[in-house]
């Protein structure tokens, strides 16, 4: 699991119009199977050609100078041509995203143009074909979203586009704070640190156990303040039990709200009648 900042559940991006997004960048696991994938397939397309090209020296259609300046524009079309055509049509996907389920993206969370794929290809020309790969992952580990030279001159990331799946079973309240909900305030608890521990609840069931209650550990530290008195047990449970007290009086009031305007509702029409 990677080790994301805690007091930020969700990995947001403003845009220009200072919208947050929720946007999960891809992996450097991922990302690296997915650039083997994408340099394999190149690998292939250029050995394809070669040999295309020594079968036509041999039979006597090309001289030795040909073949050899038709090998160096072959790799200018597979290692920049081909990536910057591939990534501008399909808006930052290649196979190798495609499989890992990743898109690269501009830094604002918008679609990429040609400008961000032929960068990106020129500069992978170094960093991935000619040292094998070794210069992007180096990058790669000390970038906050994985990104390489490639994406930092471009100003790219690759973003998640398949979330993991997350359980759909209904989170119950921990039967050992029954008598700690009867009590529980927490009403002044703001809407953003309430949608921090639903996404924690629902996605703890895929989140590594140690990480886990780490997280847990500092969801309650910035609970500390909204919630009287904080619920007893370890951190995993006692942010369940947050956010089910939450959830279940906010869905009560919108339900007593709802029946309120039904009945407003009624007495208009019954009058009016």
């Amino acid at each position: 699991m990677p080790t994301v900042s805690t007091a930020n559940l969700q990995d947001e991006v403003l845009t220009g119009e200072a919208v947050a997004l929720d946007l999960q960048p891809l992996g450097l696991v991922a990302r690296a199977v997915g650039a083997a994938i994408d340099v394999f397939l190149m690998a292939l397309e250029f050995l394809a050609i070669a040999m295309l090209l020594q079968w036509l020296t041999n039979e006597g259609i090309l001289d030795e100078q040909t073949f050899r300046m038709a090998l160096i524009m072959a790799f200018a079309l597979i290692a920049v041509v081909i990536p910057t055509a591939v990534e501008t049509l399909s808006h930052g996907r290649s196979v190798g995203k495609l499989v890992m389920g990743g898109r690269i993206v501009r830094a604002d969370g918008g679609t990429i143009g040609f400008r961000h794929a032929f960068l990106r290809a020129l500069v992978g020309v170094v960093e991935i074909v000619m040292t094998f790969g070794t210069m992007a992952l180096l990058v790669g580990i000390f970038t906050p979203r994985a990104q390489r030279l490639g994406d930092l001159a471009a100003g790219t990331y690759c973003e998640r586009v398949r979330a993991p799946k997350v359980p759909s079973a209904d989170i119950m309240l921990p039967p050992q704070l029954n008598e700690w909900a009867l009590v529980a305030d927490v009403s002044r608890m703001p809407d953003r640190l309430s949608r921090k521990l639903w996404q924690f609840c629902h996605e703890s069931a895929v989140i590594d156990p140690a990480f886990r209650h780490r997280l847990a550990s500092d969801l309650l530290a910035e609970a500390w303040d909204y919630v009287h008195p904080m619920p007893p047990g370890d951190p995993v449970t006692a942010v369940t039990g947050i956010m089910v007290i939450r959830r279940d009086r906010e869905l009560r009031a919108l339900q007593a709200r709802n029946s309120r305007s039904g009945t407003l509702l009624a007495g208009t029409a019954s009058r009016a009648s």
